[in-house]
């Protein structure tokens, strides 16, 4: 699925997301722009000088490179290996920055508004490098950092990344990979060749973008700040309970986790221990077919879980809800807060 179809009116924050969550990446240098950008927080109009980034853009890949060597599938990159010098101590700061000028920005601000070899519908910035320098922030990314989701997009940044990088550090093929969740800590976790799980990133984090920052059930804002009453649950759509009614494990698959506002989850009138009616189970579909259209190793968790294909997730789904509907014979729906939007 392209990552706007499915979307009611794509929105500013639809379109960043596309370009994070959906991109095929051979090198992980788009979640390093992306997340320096964040930081930096430019204003319209804004030129951003490659001298001035470069120090935030290359802070951002030596942190990765010291818990994970590989940040890309080629063999080799000359600027990696900089980066790799600069964690050793065999290269200055000021020799990093120069060696990410010259050589760490070369292909990453061509791509980066491309998802599916089209460019997103709102681009973020323009290219300025030959007559200024640097990229000019345009009018778009000025809005998208005014919007309440604003906060969250640093974090699935990086979830993005830890998954992605994950399948590279593995030296598995990406159909070997299967992602678990542990529900008591709320994280997403990978088994090597040799069984040694490897913590990989929040749920919360990892789902959030997929959902567009709402609320599964009624599309009620949800924020990833702990802090705020709007910090969401991870919810099995399909009730946890059902572990003791003979269906197993496969209820903690990623395929029947969603995220979900405290109302929803366990409020007067929640969901609790009832199933959602057939018309979110839709809506299932369509977040789950979200995830299998990035290409990292959610995707190849899903469709083993769910099916290799759309129309065998289909009915996956709705074999499931049948069996399910037979054993609890309670149906739930929220009420909507929010336009729904998938």
């Amino acid at each position: 699925m392209y990552p706007l179809e499915g979307i009611k009116q794509p929105t500013i924050e639809d379109n960043w997301r596309g370009i994070i969550l959906y991109g095929r990446n051979s090198q992980s240098y788009k979640f390093a722009l992306a997340k320096s950008l964040l930081e930096m927080r430019p204003a319209e109009g804004d030129l951003i000088r490659l001298e001035d980034i470069a120090p935030i853009y290359a802070g951002h890949l030596t942190d990765h490179l010291k818990t994970s060597d590989k940040q890309g599938t080629a063999p080799s990159s000359k600027f990696l290996d900089i980066c790799r010098s600069f964690n050793e101590g065999s290269t200055t700061e000021a020799q990093l920055v120069k060696k990410t000028i010259e050589l760490g920005f070369k292909n990453v601000i061509d791509a980066f508004h491309r998802v599916y070899q089209n460019d997103v519908p709102f681009r973020f910035f323009e290219d300025e490098r030959k007559t200024n320098g640097g990229i000019r922030i345009t009018t778009n990314f000025s809005l998208l950092a005014d919007r309440p989701q604003f906060e969250d997009l640093t974090k699935e940044a990086e979830a993005r990344w830890r998954l992605v990088e994950t399948s590279w550090e593995l030296k598995l093929s990406r159909a070997l990979i299967t992602v678990h969740h542990d529900s008591e800590f709320e994280l997403l976790f990978a088994l090597d060749g040799k069984r040694r799980r490897k913590n990989v990133t929040s749920s919360r984090d990892a789902l959030n973008g997929y959902q567009l920052g709402y609320c599964f059930y009624c599309f009620d804002h949800i924020h990833l700040d702990q802090g705020k009453e709007s910090f969401p649950e991870v919810d099995h759509f399909f009730p946890h309970t059902l572990k003791q009614s003979g269906f197993g494990s496969i209820i903690d698959g990623i395929w029947n986790l969603v995220l979900a506002c405290k109302e929803c989850n366990r409020g007067a009138g929640g969901k609790f221990t009832a199933v959602p009616t057939e018309r979110l189970l839709a809506r299932l579909n369509t977040r789950n077919e979200f995830l299998i259209g990035s290409n990292h190793p959610l995707k190849e968790t899903l469709m083993r879980q769910t099916g290799i294909l759309k129309a065998d997730r289909k009915v996956f789904l709705k074999n499931f809800y049948n069996d399910v509907w037979a054993s609890l014979l309670h149906r739930w729906e929220p009420v909507e807060k929010g336009e729904v939007r998938f």
